[in-house]
């Protein structure tokens, strides 16, 4: 049949949730119908995770403020006092409308519209771009909530499954599929991850924006996909281990981002290199043998699986790229000495050059 033809004798919503699509073949949905004792995975349930995503913003917000923030300032985080701006209303509009680095041209052209030395000129546009800087105290509080979070999320995890054996043999993953009924523990396991990516992706505009935003965007966009398509189409077990996984060293680079803030160097650097061997297993050996050995392997393709799969493969480019970003940096700035530098940091000038400008307009 045409694909005309299709559409009109089924709608787009029964299209859409066709069972060849999204189960194996020779399975129907009628093979996952709830019963009394009984529940599987419902596409509806994931609704809640809108509301979810707000409540978790709601509760970011009120931990940001009375847990994080009181939390830095007794362990001594501070925002450096930072070089006032003249008002100037032709710097600002070019600033806002055209750039926050002007060139050399740029640079003499607003010198003689604003009456100022190029020099002047320069040095505004240099305080300007450190006031927008992110202050220290809003990446701590940033940290601290998304360590809050990961770690909580990684030992939920782990105590929810380590009892379970197909946690510890992953062929066992497979055992019945598609009817595997879903523990209710697990499928609010499953909302609240949903819930969080989703929160991440809203506060994504306002949190602290570094240099790897675009990697950022198409990760959350990839997990948020994956967490969806897997448990509509019941792989939810699968789907349990590779956010386990994936949360076993996340928690771990917030807390190493929270000693960096606290300028605590040596046990930073320590928890960093725990980090950095922890993310290498877990994403670059872990990983692709649980994920692509028995997924690929063990497990019949139909076009939901093939559409895991390479979601699946965008996340192990991501992983790559960021093992490459933290190898850079252990041999660069731990091993070597070199100056240290956040590599996801959207910093422009040193801090140095910040405190100079300070003191001459003290």
């Amino acid at each position: 049949l045409c694909v005309p033809t299709i559409l009109t004798r089924m709608g787009l919503s029964e299209l859409f949730w066709h069972h060849e699509y999204w189960l194996p073949p020779g399975a129907t949905w009628e093979d996952m119908k709830d019963s009394a004792d009984i529940h599987y995975p419902q596409p509806q349930d994931l609704l809640l995770c809108i509301p979810g995503a707000l409540l978790l913003i709601i509760v970011r917000c009120i931990f940001e403020r009375t847990v994080a923030l009181p939390l830095g300032r007794r362990l001594g985080v501070s925002d450096k006092l930072r070089p006032k701006v003249q008002p100037n209303a032709t710097l600002e509009g070019f600033y806002v409308l055209l750039g926050r680095t002007p060139k050399e041209g740029d640079l003499i052209s607003l010198a003689k519209q604003s009456d100022l030395p190029v020099k002047k000129v320069e040095t505004w546009f240099r305080h300007r771009r450190a006031q927008d800087r992110p202050r220290l105290m809003k990446k701590f509080c940033e940290a601290s909530w998304r360590f809050t979070f990961y770690f909580t999320s990684f030992f939920t995890g782990l105590a929810l499954l380590y009892d379970k054996p197909w946690f510890w043999d992953h062929t066992m993953c497979w055992l019945r599929y598609p009817q595997q009924p879903l523990p209710p523990a697990l499928g609010w396991f499953y909302l609240l991850e949903l819930s969080f990516y989703c929160s991440l992706v809203t506060t994504l505009p306002f949190d602290v924006k570094r240099k790897d935003f675009k990697e950022q965007i198409i990760h959350h966009i990839a997990t948020i996909t994956l967490i969806f398509v897997s448990y509509c189409a019941n792989l939810v077990r699968f789907g349990m281990i590779v956010m386990l996984v994936h949360d076993a060293s996340d928690y771990i680079l917030e807390l190493a981002k929270m000693l960096h803030y606290m300028k605590w160097k040596w046990v930073c650097e320590a928890v960093f290199i725990v980090f950095a061997v922890v993310f290498i297993i877990s994403r670059l050996v872990l990983f692709p043998l649980i994920t692509y050995y028995y997924f690929v392997t063990k497990f019949q393709l139909f076009l939901i699986s093939s559409v895991i799969n390479a979601f699946l493969m965008i996340l192990q480019l991501l992983h790559v790229f960021w093992s490459y970003l933290i190898i850079q940096m252990i041999f660069g700035v731990i091993l070597h000495g070199a100056k240290r530098k956040d590599a996801r940091s959207d910093t422009e000038e040193s801090d140095r050059s910040e405190a100079e400008d300070v003191a001459k307009n003290k």
